[in-house]
């Protein structure tokens, strides 16, 4: 069976990509499986640009055709914050507590109507040989008050979902599949697959 990498260590990750990959033959492993060791640093000032640099890492390390997607959030009012340092906004601990609580207390005097925000996910192709491709998903929203909802993981508990009249950590995973930035760059990368992968 042939096999595709996702340069992740999320699980839940993995299994989105599975649902792509398996019909059409590949194997899905992760940085588990294949490179636990692997640390990529993140310097690129796009979310496209850690993408390709995760993925162009791996490919050249392992020989083979790799994933990677970099994604967060990014706030009108804070000019594009947090941006690619969503993870790491309130500090190199990576809490999401933390960073919903820097963000609440920002956005603390911002009028309902300036609180648009969006999420966003780049993700990148890479393999021998081949020119690395690149997709791109969002999903628009609001920055709540308060938090709300325990499903989902980030700032989905502030994420207001207008369309839905929800939090996105209100959603289902099925539901939110269907709406968010991963699910939709992860729809476009399965129209590109049957090009990729003659």
């Amino acid at each position: 069976m042939k096999q595709v990498i996702i340069a992740t260590k999320n699980k839940g990750k993995a299994k989105d990509f599975e649902a792509i990959f398996n019909p059409y033959g590949f194997e899905v492993l992760t940085l588990h499986d294949v490179a636990e060791d692997m640390e990529v640093e993140e310097t690129g000032t796009t979310f496209e640009e850690n993408a390709i640099l995760k993925a162009e890492a791996l490919a050249e390390r392992l020989q083979t055709f790799v994933i990677a997607d970099d994604s967060g959030l990014e706030i009108d009012a804070l000019n594009g914050a947090p941006g690619v340092y969503s993870a790491r906004y309130a500090g190199l601990g990576k809490s999401d507590e933390a960073n919903m609580e820097k963000v609440l207390t920002e956005l603390a005097h911002v009028d309902d109507n300036k609180r648009m925000a969006r999420f966003c996910c780049a993700i990148a192709l890479a393999g021998p040989g081949m020119e690395t491709k690149t997709v791109f998903g969002t999903c628009e929203g609001l920055i709540a008050h308060d938090r709300k909802g325990t499903n989902g993981f980030g700032y989905d508990p502030i994420f207001f979902v207008p369309e839905l009249g929800k939090m996105m950590a209100e959603l289902q995973p099925i539901e939110k599949a269907a709406i968010s930035h991963r699910g939709n760059a992860i729809k476009k990368i399965s129209e590109e697959l049957p090009n990729l992968l003659r």
